[in-house]
């Protein structure tokens, strides 16, 4: 899986806005987009549509990246690393307001006198500002912490592993972003008391792994903290004086503003945010929960299919690609049942690794070999070079096996595909060369690398569309015979596992949503049709 990170930052002026974070106020960037579109707007008959839409997509850019600069840090845009994104209520309201902007605009651009390239530019487009405006309705800023997402897991990833680290410059926008740090710990705060007022919360199960996530990072040591990683390798260029001037305030920012800002953050999730949260696991327990379920169901799939047909697929899928299933594990000489070869699956010592540093040996091994072949597949590679990594140990735990973290050609910034290394007991060696190829090449990186090449919208480059990258990433899973691996009965079926991975994921989301599945139901049936480790199951 691709982190949603970008795909938060570019439909964030609305239903996802609560995934990037907050910080210092921005309103100059609304104001100037504003302005912008009522000039498009004035222009029509006087200005080429091809010209007015262009310049469109350029000001509704600019205002994503300055209303969101940790997505401008990400894309590699420079000279916005020193800020967080204002999350405050005010601010959120005067975005969703905003929304309107861009389809006024596209109202007045005539899509008949466009060339069939700029026809589909301005189609995405227009479905991604519509989209918006149809999810403004759900209040997505009022959960701003999950074990997936929140300023716990942002802080530490934008500092220490994405905002530029070479100049002076760079250092001096970090410490700018630790001094705003403890504004977006209480806009987070605020946030959730009035989630927690207006019955707006994640499940309470989801969030058992959160107080341990918040305390991984409450260390004061500017040596071992996790958002001070860029200050233990200060290039050697940088004046001394400077160097050390940079490193001693990070440090006194760390213990006397930013520490105790997350502290306070933990506390209220342990003495109040978790145990308030609701108990039900369904989305129709929200207020409002059948339509916004709905709603995600249409964004995620691109579709009017209601959660019955989605439902009524995935249960099909699950048929289909048991009985394929069952014809592996003949292949193996196994001779039990089907759920025992999945208990062998899950326990036989042989399957993993006992040392992590083995493990990600391994996946390193994959990568290796995979790039050849992508070349020989493609006849190319993307400039933007990948590595593989090992998960960050603050949020691992409740992580899944693999994670891509898309780079930045602009920045110079490599993509990354993250390897779960905690509880290597539950990483079974038959799965990681179809995750590989999901998550590194032919799949996120080579994709996603490569769109930062083409001559497009930025709004496409970076665009988060579920089909287009998850799709593709699925896609790239089945090349795996045509690039010499799943050479053997386990490994095939550790591919057709990940198949049954995003079969059953139909049927129990809906179930869930939709069916009044509770969680034990939705796990026994996960279980009961696939071979993935419990903890992949209920992380």
């Amino acid at each position: 899986m691709v982190l949603k990170r970008r795909a938060a930052a570019l439909v964030g002026l609305g239903a996802l806005a609560v995934l990037v974070w907050a910080g210092a106020s921005l309103g100059a960037p609304s104001d100037t987009f504003r302005s912008g579109v009522e000039s498009v707007i004035s222009e029509a008959g006087k200005t080429p549509e091809r010209a007015r839409l262009n310049r469109l997509f350029q000001l509704h850019w600019d205002y994503l990246l300055h209303e969101f600069p940790e997505f401008a840090t990400e894309v590699g845009a420079a000279g916005l690393n020193d800020r967080w994104t204002d999350m405050s209520a005010a601010a959120i309201a005067r975005r969703k307001a905003d929304l309107e902007l861009p389809v006024k605009a596209l109202a007045t651009i005539d899509r008949t006198k466009l060339a069939p390239e700029d026809a589909l530019n301005y189609d995405l487009f227009r479905r991604q500002v519509d989209a918006q405006l149809e999810g403004r309705r759900f209040p997505w800023e009022l959960m701003p912490v999950t074990q997936l997402y929140g300023p716990h897991h942002s802080v530490p990833q934008i500092l220490s592993e994405q905002t530029p680290s070479r100049t002076v410059a760079d250092y001096e926008a970090i410490v700018s972003r630790l001094r705003g740090t403890p504004a977006l710990v209480e806009q987070t705060i605020a946030s959730m008391k009035e989630g927690l007022r207006r019955g707006v919360t994640p499940p309470k199960i989801t969030l058992r792994d959160l107080v341990a996530q918040a305390d991984a990072i409450l260390v004061d040591d500017p040596t071992k903290s996790p958002l001070l990683g860029p200050f233990q390798r200060m290039p050697d260029t940088m004046p001394i004086d400077r160097r050390e001037a940079l490193k001693g305030e990070a440090a006194r920012l760390l213990r006397e503003q930013v520490v105790p800002a997350f502290r306070r953050l933990r506390d209220f999730l342990a003495s109040e945010y978790v145990p308030n949260c609701r108990e039900s696991a369904a989305m129709s327990a929200l207020p409002d929960g059948p339509a916004w379920y709905a709603y995600q169901v249409s964004q995620s799939t691109s579709t009017r299919l209601t959660p019955r047909q989605i439902h009524e697929i995935g249960l099909e899928e699950v048929r289909q690609i048991r009985a394929e299933m069952e014809r592996l594990m003949r292949a193996t000489g196994f001779a039990g049942d089907l759920p025992a070869f999945f208990e062998f699956l899950r326990t036989d010592s042989r399957f993993f690794y006992s040392r992590p540093e083995d493990l990600l040996a391994g996946y390193r091994e994959i990568a290796k070999r995979a790039d050849p072949e992508v070349i020989r597949l493609f006849g190319r590679m993307p400039r933007l070079p990948y590595g593989v990594v090992p998960m960050p140990a603050h949020s691992a735990a409740a992580r899944s096996a693999g994670a891509y973290d898309a780079g930045s050609l602009a920045a110079g910034r490599p993509g990354v595909f993250s390897a779960n290394l905690s509880a290597v007991e539950t990483r079974p060696k038959w799965e990681m060369e179809a995750l590989v190829l999901h998550e590194a090449v032919p799949g996120h990186h080579l994709q996603i690398a490569l769109a930062q090449e083409l001559n497009l919208p930025m709004f496409r480059k970076h665009g988060g569309y579920v089909a287009y990258g998850e799709g593709w990433a699925l896609y790239a899973e089945t090349l795996g015979r045509d690039m010499g691996f799943y050479t053997d009965p386990y490994s095939q079926f550790g591919a057709l596992n990940y198949q049954m991975w995003r079969a059953v994921r139909l049927v129990v989301d809906t179930g869930i949503h939709a069916f009044g599945w509770n969680r034990q139901q939705a796990i026994d049936y996960f279980k009961a049709n696939s071979a993935k480790p419990e903890r992949e199951i209920v992380v």
